[in-house]
């Protein structure tokens, strides 16, 4: 899996909250490596040292008081300052249980929304201004998954019925990859999520326009898809602002600015976004949209209306 469009680095970080797990873990790392040094090098000398056959074993020493307080000391004081740095990580990766979320991201089976306060939804693409911490609401429609960006921060379990606080941020524009790493069923694998980090500028202008209705189609082919899609079971499921408020599938506001459909499994583009309405289910298995049986004309048509959606 990418942590980054720019940067695929294992422990690449691109916010606060990320440094600082990573931070803590190469903190850890080296404490461990020294203590397993240790442990490793007297193992070996006591191999050397005593390897000859018919050595007499070695001294015993009991009641060594200096030795007993210098064992329960040393390893005491090496908990206690992985548990500082555990705390300071925290710190800085948790953000206040009180304050207002600034961001609901909620986990379906299997893709994300993502609710703004303005009023702007969107799937599975998250778009976040740079440079600003904000509070994620993670929530779960169905069962547990767990959202994951490795590059802005830490992991946290979707559950049902229970809201989670994380920081979202990111230092710098770009793209940010992540994943659902919890397995919540069949299309696991594929529930990607795309963080989308702008310049805070830019990122008003994208929300501004994800919160306005959708354009009118303008063209015939668009126009007799609108009709379609109001005609079938899409705008019971699928909310289109100005069009549909429905909430069971993704929001089609703004879906032909979306790189991939299904969450990740095929690029956004005239040709596969026909194969997908076609059948759905040959290309995500199991997923909750059912096949439409539109006719090729019908299906030409709803195409070049999602197609004007941006």
């Amino acid at each position: 899996m990418e942590f980054s469009s720019a940067d695929d680095r294992l422990l690449a970080t691109h916010s606060p909250q990320a440094a600082a797990i990573v931070q803590l873990f190469e903190s850890t790392l080296v404490i461990c490596g020294v203590i397993f040094l240790i442990v490793v090098g007297l193992v070996a000398f006591c191999v050397w040292h005593f390897r000859a056959r018919g050595v007499k074993e070695p001294a015993q020493t009991e009641g060594n008081r200096k030795l007993e307080v210098a064992w329960t000391l040393v390893p005491v004081g090496v908990l206690v300052w992985l548990l500082v740095l555990t705390s300071r990580a925290m710190a800085v990766a948790d953000p206040p249980v009180d304050r207002v979320p600034d961001l609901t991201i909620v986990a379906h089976q299997w893709w994300w929304e993502a609710r703004y306060p303005s009023g702007a939804v969107t799937a599975n693409e998250i778009h976040i201004p740079t440079g600003r911490a904000l509070v994620v609401q993670v929530l779960s429609e169905d069962v547990v998954h767990d959202f994951w960006v490795p590059a802005l921060g830490r992991k946290v379990d979707a559950i049902p019925g229970r809201a989670t606080n994380i920081w979202l941020e990111a230092d710098d524009p770009g793209l940010y990859l992540g994943t659902c790493a919890e397995f919540c069923g069949a299309q696991h694998a594929w529930m990607r999520i795309r963080v989308i980090a702008e310049a805070p500028h830019d990122f008003t202008v994208w929300e501004q326009r994800a919160a306005a209705p959708a354009p009118p189609p303008v063209t015939a082919p668009a126009t007799r898809g609108l009709a379609t899609f109001r005609a079938k079971a899409c705008i019971g499921c699928h909310a289109i602002r100005g069009v549909s408020t429905a909430r069971t599938a993704p929001d089609l506001t703004r879906l032909a600015e979306r790189a991939t459909l299904g969450a990740g499994v095929i690029d956004n583009s005239p040709a596969e976004l026909e194969r997908w309405l076609k059948d759905p289910q040959k290309i995500k298995a199991g997923c909750h949209m059912p096949n439409a049986k539109l006719s090729d004309d019908a299906l030409s048509d709803v195409v070049a209306y999602l197609e004007t959606l941006k």
